[in-house]
């Protein structure tokens, strides 16, 4: 076990590498400093603009594809032990989102972890990143609340890994994972009982035909 924890270790570590902090470092901006203060891809893209955010957002989904597959092929849980590739991937793949919403380089102050968990989920079961993309945007051009569109995407894990048929630690990474990301949230939940939630009004469908 104490394999696992050094994988889970260098995971976080990984996960730790905002997007946003590299980029801004080139750019000599802290997006934590503007709009929301989160160094996520949603705030890049407010602050910064589109190229700025593509680029947040493909680090982060690049180092949590990155920890659930490259860390566990290191082989550093010796065969035979009682840890299957299959659970080192999901603990490596939840360790690079914690480390994406609290970095330690970064003092503790990252993003809310929707990007890294895509990486992650690409490389653990890539067959569910359809019906959350699609309940994303979905929820998007409806309300315009980007928050809302991703828990919902995230809670969205739970019934389509039932319906996959996923091992028993394939679906308790999804609750985790969905649970996790809602309370990562929980500031936007906040934002939208108060009526100060911020909405991308151009995307939601009402305005389309304006």
């Amino acid at each position: 076990m104490i394999d696992l924890l050094i994988e889970v270790i260098l995971a976080y570590l990984l996960g730790s590498v905002s997007g946003s902090m590299v980029l801004g470092a080139v750019r000599h901006v802290d997006i934590r400093k503007s709009g929301s203060g989160n160094a996520g891809g949603t705030n890049a893209f407010r602050t910064q603009g589109f190229w700025f955010a593509l680029g947040v957002v493909v680090i982060d989904i690049g180092k949590g594809a990155l920890a659930a597959a490259w860390i566990p092929g290191l082989g550093l849980v010796a065969q035979g032990q009682p840890v299957s590739l299959e659970v080192q991937s999901l603990a490596c793949g939840f360790a690079a989102v914690v480390g994406h919403c609290y970095p330690v380089w970064y003092g503790f102050r990252g993003g809310k972890g929707a990007a890294t968990a895509v990486g992650a989920l690409a490389v653990i079961e890539p067959a569910v990143l359809l019906p959350m993309i699609v309940t994303w945007l979905l929820v998007l051009v409806l309300t315009g609340w980007v928050g809302l569109a991703t828990m919902l995407a995230a809670c969205g894990l739970i019934p389509v890994f039932i319906w996959l048929g996923v091992s028993p630690p394939m679906l308790w990474f999804g609750i985790l994972l969905a649970v996790f990301i809602v309370i990562m949230h929980r500031s936007n939940i906040v934002n939208m009982l108060n009526g100060t939630e911020y909405k991308f009004q151009k995307i939601r469908i009402i305005n389309w035909f304006r």
